[in-house]
């Protein structure tokens, strides 16, 4: 039976996928310059996907018993914040590279806790581990690209 500490991992997921939508949302928007274009576009494709995230473990924590949290109870600002330099793209590539980093360490940490308890929150973890180190991957190698090339 699951417990309430699954639960409540779950729920910090869950604030984390909401936290990324808001801050790729920022990026996509904010950022200025050639060189931002393509890591705009990134960003704006993501959100859709966390978001997605977000709404599959929201029911995982219903079908579980829990409740999803409000904007009251989530928890943000862990995240390293957009830059106020529109500019800074390198910036942008590394505030991804440090969210995605921490939720590929949270998903696995979440994969380990129910482990030979709950295979169904594990399987989703899982699933949802691979689309975090995937656009893990994309982004260092957008930051290899852009930090080698000064514009």
């Amino acid at each position: 039976m699951p417990t309430a500490e699954t639960i409540a991992l779950l729920q910090t997921a869950y604030s984390m996928e909401l936290e990324t939508v808001v801050n790729y949302l920022a990026n996509s928007i904010n950022l200025d310059g050639v060189r931002a274009e393509e890591i705009k576009k990134s960003l704006a494709a993501d959100i859709t996907e966390e978001i997605g995230h977000a709404q599959q473990l929201g029911q995982r924590i219903k079908q579980l018993g829990g409740l999803i949290p409000g904007s009251a109870s989530v928890t943000l600002g862990r995240q390293q914040q957009p830059s106020e330099d529109t500019t800074d793209v390198v910036s942008a590539i590394k505030a991804v590279i440090a969210a995605e980093e921490d939720a590929v360490a949270h998903y696995n940490k979440v994969i380990k806790a129910t482990d030979g308890e709950d295979y169904v929150t594990q399987d989703l973890c899982i699933r949802l581990l691979a689309d975090e180190e995937e656009h893990l991957i994309l982004f260092k190698g957008f930051l290899k690209e852009y930090a080698k090339d000064p514009g």
